[in-house]
């Protein structure tokens, strides 16, 4: 027999008011006031663009953003197109791209190590409420750049800073001093059924 409407409506009512109670509770432990590092890995798509969601989100908020790239930036990226240009962003790209197009280990390092000096400086600079290492895991995958020194660097950034980095194959390190880990799974992609990468949704 199924329910009248009238207890189906007290159910759910007293199901609701529980779950308020519990989040209610939660949100009443959570005291503490401090930038956070979130960490996107994983082999499926969005790592990126969610880091650039939070972009737009602190934005939003009237925050100022630091963005570093690692691998990418040898093509048009439409993140780079979009908030390069805006007043409370600050842009670095490696700009050598994937490092099977290089093939110029040398080189490589060189890049990274550009980079990284930038995004240290901007880990030291207490104007920046948000900043993006998008890519950054494939730097210690590869040995470019030291993990003990960028750890570091994040360890004793301005206490209300927020980083977001990105990349698959997150060393364990990352994992332990993130304060969110978000691991994105690959199900199905269209590359591998042979479709192009296509602007507005690859880059």
């Amino acid at each position: 027999m199924s329910q009248a409407p009238s207890d189906r409506a007290e159910r759910h009512k007293a199901r609701m008011e529980k779950l308020k109670a519990h989040v209610d509770s939660q949100v009443a432990k959570a005291t503490e006031e401090r930038g956070i590092i979130v960490l996107l890995t994983g082999n499926g798509k969005g790592k990126s663009s969610s880091a650039f969601g939070m972009v737009a989100r602190a934005l939003g908020h009237g925050q100022k953003v630091g963005i570093v790239q690692f691998i990418k930036g040898a093509w048009d990226c439409g993140e780079q197109k979009f908030f390069a240009g805006h007043d409370r962003v600050t842009f670095h790209i490696m700009g050598t791209g994937f490092t099977w197009d290089t093939q110029n280990r040398d080189a490589d390092i060189a890049a990274a190590r550009q980079v990284w000096e930038e995004g240290k400086r901007l880990l030291q600079d207490d104007s920046y409420d948000l900043l993006v290492f998008d890519e950054i895991t494939y730097m210690f995958k590869y040995d470019y750049l030291p993990l003990e020194e960028i750890t570091h660097a994040l360890v004793n950034r301005p206490v209300n800073q927020n980083v977001v980095l990105t990349g698959r194959g997150a060393a364990k390190e990352l994992i332990e001093l993130a304060d969110t880990v978000t691991e994105l799974g690959d199900i199905k992609h269209a590359f591998r059924a042979g479709i192009k990468a296509q602007p507005g949704v690859e880059f």
